[in-house]
């Protein structure tokens, strides 16, 4: 991409991001579900005067990792641990619920191949934390018990989610499974998310000293985003997601987020914690909003043949179970039928997650031309049905 046809496509982006969030807030509507569909717009769906290329999936990428940077700082890990349990419970039976449904559909129903319909059922299980978590922001609900259950279980979904990925991916490619690279994926992941935050809340007398002896001006945002490339590229390294390495990072750093290491470390934590947040907002607030277009324009209807009855019967039936089997797992959480409900919904989005299945299983010469649009069409229904469900269902929870 040359530099004036970048500059170009990231005000586009920018503006086109700016101006359709802040006509779906005044409309009462998630302001990331604004931004989704700037992205539809100005991509391929529509307009088609933006192409996903590796310079704005790389944007995209910086954007999500500082949502779930902001997203750990905000998290009270106190309340995360006391509702562990049903997150796990969440998570685990979000997996296989639509994996299950989706693979019998494909395998029994339509007469797909095996490996078709097990690609298909690993599609439908993604959830994508971005989406999930953006909405919470913007509805001032990040804070409630039902968010802290879907922030750990949609954690939990995408660990699960890439493992099942590289898992069918190896399938597809080798026609075979391996055992022991799955359980190292496993195994490198569970010990990144134990020994992340302890490495960060290291480092919290080296950024509070730094912030109040430097010179100049951007020390914090310096050091801190420097703090999540490294994370990031860590997780990345071991095979997991970067948001991973990010959301550690928050964590961290919370307010609330306490390590046995003594008060030398301990009593930095509140006064910078909030000058962190304070110093980070402006960049956050810059990036994130890249990420949703992204994921808008990565979205092509045009692939779409909306004569097919088949397309129109496999796939409302994978975006029935796509929601239905999301919803259910929303039982584990405590509460009444509303917490259920909302926590079930606030899973129901695939996001960029599931458009990052799809095209894996193009490429791999799994999914034809029409199970791609049909996968597609499952992705983009989820991701925009599930905002506004969402705000509907918890405007008056706590």
């Amino acid at each position: 991409m040359e530099i004036a046809e970048f500059f170009l496509k990231f005000l586009m982006i920018l503006v086109f991001a700016k101006f359709f969030a802040e006509m779906f807030a005044y409309s009462r509507l998630p302001a990331v579900l604004g931004e989704v569909a700037a992205g539809i717009i100005l991509g391929p769906s529509l307009l088609g005067v933006l192409t996903v290329d590796a310079t704005l999936r790389l944007l995209a990428e910086i954007g999500i990792l500082l949502l779930l940077f902001e997203v750990g700082l905000e998290t009270d890990i106190g309340q995360v641990v006391k509702v562990g349990a049903q997150s796990f419970l969440v998570a685990i039976s979000g997996v296989a619920a639509p994996a299950i449904a989706g693979y019998c559909l494909s395998k029994y129903v339509f007469n797909q191949s095996g490996i078709t319909s097990l690609f298909i059922g690993g599609t439908i299980v993604a959830t994508s934390i971005g989406i999930t978590a953006r909405v919470l922001i913007d509805i001032k609900k990040h804070r409630s018990r039902t968010a802290k259950i879907v922030l750990g279980a949609a954690v939990l979904d995408d660990i699960i989610g890439v493992v099942i990925l590289a898992t069918l991916f190896d399938f597809a490619v080798k026609g075979e499974v391996s055992i022991f690279d799955t359980v190292k994926i496993v195994g490198f992941i569970s010990i990144f998310l134990l020994i992340a935050p302890i490495i960060t809340k290291l480092f919290v007398p080296l950024i509070s000293k730094a912030s109040n002896y430097s010179k100049t001006d951007g020390t914090i945002p310096t050091i801190m985003v420097s703090l999540i490339l490294a994370l990031a590229f860590i997780s990345h390294k071991i095979g997991a997601p970067g948001i991973l390495g990010s959301f550690a990072a928050g964590i961290a750093l919370a307010r609330r987020f306490f390590l046995p290491l003594g008060s030398a470390i301990d009593h930095h934590s509140p006064a910078l914690a909030e000058k962190i947040e304070e110093n980070m907002k402006p960049i956050i607030g810059l990036f994130v909003p890249v990420f949703f277009v992204v994921v808008g324009a990565s979205i092509n209807m045009k692939v779409i043949d909306f004569s097919s009855i088949t397309f129109w019967r496999m796939g409302g039936l994978l975006v029935l179970i796509a929601i239905v089997t999301k919803m259910i797992s929303g039982i584990w959480a405590k509460g009444g039928l509303r917490t259920k409900l909302s926590t079930g919904i606030a899973m129901v989005p695939r996001g960029e997650v599931g458009l990052i299945f799809a095209e894996v299983g193009k490429e791999a010469g799994v999914f034809d031309d029409l199970i791609y649009a049909i996968i597609v069409f499952v992705v983009a229904l989820t991701t925009l049905i599930a905002p506004v469900l969402l705000r509907f269902v918890m405007r008056d929870e706590e």
